[in-house]
């Protein structure tokens, strides 16, 4: 599955740009709120994704990159938010932030920072619905893949194979033409691609070349 993160889009023309991943082939929308603490960068809050939900035509795939992301699990599910991902560095109580965010009724994600083994999953994981790896630092668009995910991504999927979990996992930063086989190919289910796709001459092809370099 590919997910075009809203981050890179252009903002002034933002319904626009949400029309066009509605006519693409992508499968969910991919949203990166920042707060200026947890990552250096301030992107966007509630309002913007008020407006994205009331066009956007596929699921809206949120990730949270906050400090003390548990006040505002309610409030993303009142938006419309469908997936709601938390960094594990952000959650001492992961266990039952993760139960806050189901009883809302959206699907569960967690992000790993490059640095975060994902064996720290070991007990979570069959409660997770999503863990995302971060394969840059989080905080900037456009930021150059780091080549140790592929063993990462290699080595959660073992750890989902052998708990017998259901979890998906999605890849997040420098995601292009280029990698896109080969992390499918180590594992993953959900590429985020943002500066690639929305950089692009056309963004609609662009999304269509990614998804057939994965089917």
């Amino acid at each position: 599955m590919i997910a075009p993160s809203l981050l890179a889009s252009d903002f002034a023309n933002l319904q626009q740009e949400i029309e066009m991943v509605n006519q693409s082939d992508a499968d969910w929308f991919h949203l990166d709120v920042m707060d200026g603490v947890f990552v250096p960068n301030i992107s966007f809050g509630m309002p913007v994704i008020a407006a994205i939900a009331k066009h956007a035509k596929k699921p809206l795939d949120t990730h949270l990159m906050i400090v003390d992301p548990d006040r505002y699990i309610k409030t993303f599910a009142d938006l419309g938010v469908n997936h709601l991902t938390v960094h594990y560095e952000a959650c001492p109580h992961l266990h039952r932030t993760l139960q806050a965010i189901k009883a809302e009724g959206m699907k569960a994600g967690v992000a790993i920072n490059p640095h975060t083994s994902v064996n720290l999953l070991e007990d979570t994981i069959q409660d997770i619905d999503i863990v995302l790896v971060m394969s840059v630092n989080p905080g900037f668009g456009g930021q150059s893949f780091i080549e140790n995910t592929y063993q990462k991504v290699a080595d959660l999927k073992a750890l989902i194979n052998r708990k017998k979990a259901k979890t998906l996992i999605e890849i997040d930063g420098g995601v292009n033409a280029e990698n896109a086989k080969t992390l499918v190919d180590h594992g993953a289910d959900v590429l985020v691609a943002g500066s690639f796709v929305f950089k692009s001459e056309d963004p609609r092809a662009t999304i269509k070349e990614l998804k057939e370099k994965i089917a």
